[in-house]
């Protein structure tokens, strides 16, 4: 069954297909005015910034890992390394994202791509009921609860801000 809207980016329609097909039910809301940042996400939402869910994708020793890190938060790149079992944290840029996850920098979903990919969850998310990620756009977001979050992602919780 497709929940598609008319004028609607097909990335957010791919976002509501993987949510339910990992068994979480996700209302997809849009603000025009854009959420491409944890502050603007946070402000259009109406939320703490810490409520915010940024997907960030980089390569560990050469393989595209994912982290969940709260939009209070910056990752420290030595802790995913060290999560993620290997030494070497490197940026990657918009086309590997777009080719490991399917979807464009600020949209990026926390799930929902071609293959499955390590994937690791800020721990603070975890101090909130619920947590807004990228719908598969910059203008697309929906909320989930952290223990969803961690459950559809398979992601390993973990300390990934500074010390």
């Amino acid at each position: 069954m497709s929940r598609s809207v008319p004028g609607r980016p097909a990335a957010v329609d791919r976002v509501e297909a993987a949510a339910r097909d990992l068994g979480v039910d996700v209302e997809v809301r849009e603000f025009p005015e854009g959420t491409r940042t944890a502050e603007e996400a946070a402000a259009a939402i109406g939320v703490a910034v810490g409520q915010i869910v940024k997907s960030l994708i980089f390569a560990v020793d050469g393989e595209v890992t994912v982290a969940l890190v709260s939009g209070a938060n910056r990752l420290d790149e030595k802790a995913l390394a060290t999560v993620a079992g290997g030494t070497k944290v490197t940026r990657v840029d918009a086309d590997a994202v777009r080719a490991a996850t399917s979807y464009a920098i600020g949209g990026v979903p926390p799930f929902g791509y071609p293959a499955p990919l390590p994937t690791f969850v800020d721990r603070d998310l975890l101090g909130y009921d619920r947590v807004w990620a990228a719908a598969g756009s910059h203008t697309h977001v929906f909320a989930i609860t952290p223990t969803d979050l961690v459950r559809v992602t398979a992601g390993g919780v973990a300390d990934l801000k500074p010390a």
